[in-house]
């Protein structure tokens, strides 16, 4: 079959009736015969549980005909064979271990079921702030200033270590310290001293038992911007793009007492604590955009992905970080996310956004790789 996507409506309505989806959640190492052994998870578990069902019940509503939701542990893989699936959509963090983020797109690459999410390097890349950071430092891309610290070097003494005086120079604070590997802001302190950041970084490791992250504070506005694949969906209407997608600039508003946007868990994500960006702001938005682009571009991206950047007192825009696994849950009542927010301005709703993110990877897949799915290739022949 000679793939081309002007056929794609004709192929929808093949694999409404035939793709078996499997949208699959963040599993529970505390569930009889998740694991095998519990260990410990540094990046703070979540399920993630209703947004999967929230992904499940979009694609239902938009007339797939087998879908269906499962956890992420080990009794995937043969919860996948004897459904059938064809497809997957991972909404998962992993379920313990370090770099979880990769665990679940090694797993699918070893059984050969094709996915809609990030390959395990760029993962687990995205995942680990200090990995991107240094990645983006090598592209040119502005980023904080930073370095990192875990108990085995010792105690840290920022007024004679030799990599601390070299990164930071005289700059004596204030300082974010976080996780290298997180969601949900949580775990984040803003250190004014010098002498405070060792009690800082150990917290961290006694929170995560992992390596601390320490960075040059910003004290400007905070932005995040979403990008993801070609091809986007207007009321049902497919369209492929000459470039990736970059929607939903926002700035996070950040209350008086904020020095950091409060992580979700704690403070629910409403329209009053996100600020759409207006006409005025048309030079800012450019920026997100470009940088959402050059990211995706630059780190071979094929899946959505959240930029999170900060200006320093000058207005000079930093990347701060990358979300591999944005919030994707449905707008309700007051709530929504950071990434639906901004869908409205260019006439998309939600089950829009998910079948971009659907049609974008399989499309993808069929043009440069349809020797990996020739099971999905063998649905598209059939009458």
């Amino acid at each position: 079959m000679a793939y081309t996507f002007d056929r794609f409506p004709e192929y929808l309505d093949r694999l409404r009736a035939k793709l078996r989806i499997a949208v699959v959640h963040g599993g529970d190492k505390n569930r009889d015969g998740a694991v095998i052994y519990k260990t410990h998870n540094p990046r703070s578990s979540k399920t993630y549980e209703k947004v999967a069902r929230d992904i499940a019940d979009s694609l239902t509503n938009l007339g797939f005909q087998h879908v269906s939701v499962m956890a992420d542990d080990m009794t995937l893989p043969e919860r996948l064979r004897y459904k059938g699936i064809h497809l997957a959509w991972l909404n998962t963090g992993g379920v313990q271990g370090y770099d979880p983020v990769c665990h679940t797109p090694a797993i699918l690459e070893m059984l050969g079921v094709p996915y809609i999410g990030h390959d395990p390097l760029n993962s687990s890349t995205l995942d680990n702030k200090h990995v991107f950071k240094r990645e983006l430092q090598a592209l040119g891309i502005r980023t904080a200033p930073f370095m990192t610290w875990h108990p085995m070097q010792g105690i840290l003494n920022p007024h004679t270590n030799p990599r601390f005086l070299t990164t930071f120079k005289h700059y004596r604070g204030p300082f974010v310290v976080k996780p290298v590997s997180g969601r949900a802001s949580l775990n984040i302190a803003v250190v004014d001293t010098l002498d405070d950041l060792a009690d800082a970084v150990a917290e961290i490791h006694r929170l995560t038992h992992n390596t601390a992250l320490i960075e040059i504070y910003l004290p400007g506005r905070e932005f995040c911007v979403s990008v993801c694949g070609y091809v986007t969906s207007r009321g049902g209407v497919l369209r492929k793009n000459s470039e990736p997608f970059a929607f939903s600039s926002i700035e996070r508003v950040l209350e008086t007492d904020e020095r950091i946007f409060t992580s979700m868990d704690r403070k629910a994500i409403t329209a009053s604590r996100l600020r759409a960006l207006a006409s005025e702001d048309e030079e800012i938005t450019g920026a997100l955009v470009a940088l959402g682009k050059q990211v995706y571009w630059d780190f071979g991206l094929n899946a959505l992905v959240r930029i999170d950047l900060r200006m320093d007192e000058d207005g000079n825009l930093y990347v701060l970080e990358a979300n591999p696994k944005p919030d994707l849950r449905r707008p309700k009542g007051e709530e929504t996310s950071l990434v639906i927010q901004g869908l409205r301005e260019y006439g998309m709703g939600y089950e829009d956004l998910i079948l971009s993110l659907l049609v974008d990877r399989l499309d993808y897949l069929l043009t440069y790789y349809p020797q990996i799915i020739q099971h999905v290739v063998q649905l598209l022949a059939q009458s």
